[in-house]
């Protein structure tokens, strides 16, 4: 079987964002499209030839018939090995365990995370290292840079290959390994928590709990674990089949979009705890009754609790969180004598600081949690020590997720927090508020805004510890005297318009005003921050369109 070399000409835009590359269905479903931006990974990444690559996707619409192809490019451009997840399911973090356990040379991950899936709605596509982690800038600059010139593609012209039976085929001299998607990030949870102590949680009957998968890909790796391994009553996990559309429903694990959990959660009869996990898996939410955790006190807390489960009882290295995530992380790191690093938004930011052993944990305030245990935010792995967490608890009396989180503020303070989303506005309209933003930053500092002086404004760049690479532009800065914080910046997980995300953090030691409601608490600061952008005149948005 021959490969056949097919001319294409260059699409404009196939430069990845955060997250890799993401565009409507309609776009990838373009002749070449797709083609061009696989070619561009091998052509760049010279080990994939004679190496193996895995790949999966998070089951939305377009998955199957993307595999397919990338199968196809993969055997003409010389891989000899491609696993992929049966029926090409894969979540991301299981996609970076299998990189790591197996050693390939990288891996595919079909997914737009959190958006929309469907006919008319997203899809994604990313490379994943050796290390398991996303590919660096480096990495994907040089991909972008080489679909700018491409003039053809390798494929083969083959029948597609049975994605749904476990075993090996050949597609010419490839061999293709399909895998069970759920088996190795399961063995990898079971070493890092106290699976015995989460079944005796479940058998003692006084604890109830319910996982929303969202009709996303966690939805076969939570029923394995948590129902079939760890013993919770079958229907703990909901929406646990995945679908191409995700049942017409937003897989993005929020108070908004996963208000199915949030509502049974609620009230005297509310679960004692409840969790969501979004589209690729790799997010995750976390409730107990009444109670929120917000991504940023969920760092904080697992990190200053991180013995509890066996994987980490030695204790940890460090922590990393996301430039605009709360600085809950950083009181534990000064507490613990542990180092603590802000980095810019991606989980890319955090691979080299994990593979240097400076840190062991690390977070983004956009529902991302994870450790050293792969190179991607794991959101079933935070239900986990979740779990673990209270099943130690469990045997102190003090149990709750509440009770949890307020003794965690008791001790270290608490930083209220919020994050406003306008989302889909207009692309000049935002990087015309951002420019204003920029035309402020050298006069800010030194002056009253309301009852805050500000203390520092800038907009972010960072400096990588490990390699020296450095990132500039990667938000606006206002910190005040007083520790509070305002951050601005535009998102790169949108496939239409420009998302402004506006970040608004004030730190409360005083636990008789813990109880504080959040955007009460933060009304003056918000205010601010919507005055000094200009908000509603520059965009036309009285409101944002979410609130966490």
């Amino acid at each position: 079987m021959e490969a056949t070399a097919v001319s294409t000409q260059a699409f404009a835009g196939q430069k990845p964002g955060t997250s890799g590359l993401r565009k409507k269905v309609k776009t990838f479903q373009q002749p070449h499209y797709l083609e061009n931006f696989v070619q561009a990974i091998f052509d760049t990444q010279a080990t994939l030839r004679g190496g193996t690559l895995v790949v999966g996707g998070d089951g939305r619409f377009y998955n199957r018939e993307a595999i397919q192809t990338i199968l196809r490019l993969a055997a003409a451009n010389g891989v000899a090995r491609v696993l992929v997840g049966q029926g090409g399911i894969l979540s991301t973090p299981a996609v970076s365990c299998i990189i790591r356990k197996y050693a390939t040379q990288g891996g595919i991950v079909l997914s737009a995370s959190h958006n929309p899936g469907g006919p008319d709605e997203d899809f994604g596509i990313k490379f994943n290292v050796a290390s398991g982690g996303p590919a660096s800038e480096s990495v994907t600059d040089a991909i972008y840079q080489r679909t700018t010139e491409i003039d053809q593609y390798l494929t083969l012209a083959s029948d597609p290959i049975d994605l749904d039976q476990i075993g090996d085929s050949q597609l010419g001299e490839m061999r293709v390994s399909v895998i069970d998607p759920v088996a190795d990030y399961a063995g990898l949870m079971e070493s890092l928590f106290d699976f015995d102590a989460i079944r005796d949680l479940f058998k003692s009957g006084s604890f109830r709990m319910c996982f929303d998968a969202m009709h996303a890909v966690t939805g076969p790796y939570a029923k394995e674990i948590l129902e079939n391994q760890l013993g919770a009553a079958p229907g703990t996990v909901i929406n646990g089949v995945p679908l191409e559309d995700f049942g017409g429903g937003h897989p993005d694990p929020n108070l908004v979009h996963a208000h199915e959990i949030v509502e049974l959660t609620q009230g005297a009869e509310g679960l004692d705890f409840a969790a969501a996990s979004d589209g690729d898996g790799d997010r995750n939410m976390i409730l107990g009754r009444d109670f929120f955790v917000t991504p940023s006190d969920s760092l904080a807390v697992l990190a200053a609790n991180a013995e509890v489960a066996p994987g980490y009882k030695a204790g940890i290295a460090g922590v990393a969180r996301s430039m605009p995530t709360s600085q809950a992380a950083d009181r534990v790191a000064e507490a613990l004598g542990i180092g603590c690093y802000e980095t810019p938004t991606g989980w890319k930011f955090f691979g080299n600081l994990l593979d240097a052993g400076r840190i062991t944990l690390c977070g983004e305030e956009s529902f991302g949690t994870g450790s050293a245990h792969v190179r991607e935010k794991d959101g079933l792995w935070a239900v986990l020590f979740w779990l673990n967490l209270l099943a130690a608890r469990g045997r102190t009396g003090r149990q709750s997720v509440a009770t949890i989180v307020r003794d965690h503020w008791g001790r270290f303070g608490r930083n209220y927090y919020t994050r406003h989303d306008f989302e889909a506005i207009d692309s000049a309209a935002a990087e015309g508020l951002m420019h204003h933003l920029r035309l402020l930053l050298a006069d800010l500092p030194g002056r009253q805004l309301g009852d805050y002086k500000v203390a520092y404004a800038d907009d972010f760049s960072y400096t990588d510890p490990v390699d020296g690479s450095v990132s500039d532009h990667q938000g606006i800065r206002i910190g005040f005297e007083d520790g509070s914080r305002i951050v601005m910046r535009l998102s790169g997980t949108g496939t239409s318009g420009a998302t402004l995300r506006l970040y608004i953090e004030r730190f409360e030691p005083d636990p008789e005003r813990h109880d504080q409601d959040v955007q009460i608490a933060l009304q003056p600061l918000i205010l601010i921050a919507q005055e000094l952008a200009q908000i509603e005149t520059r965009t036309g948005r009285a409101e944002p369109d979410v609130i966490t």
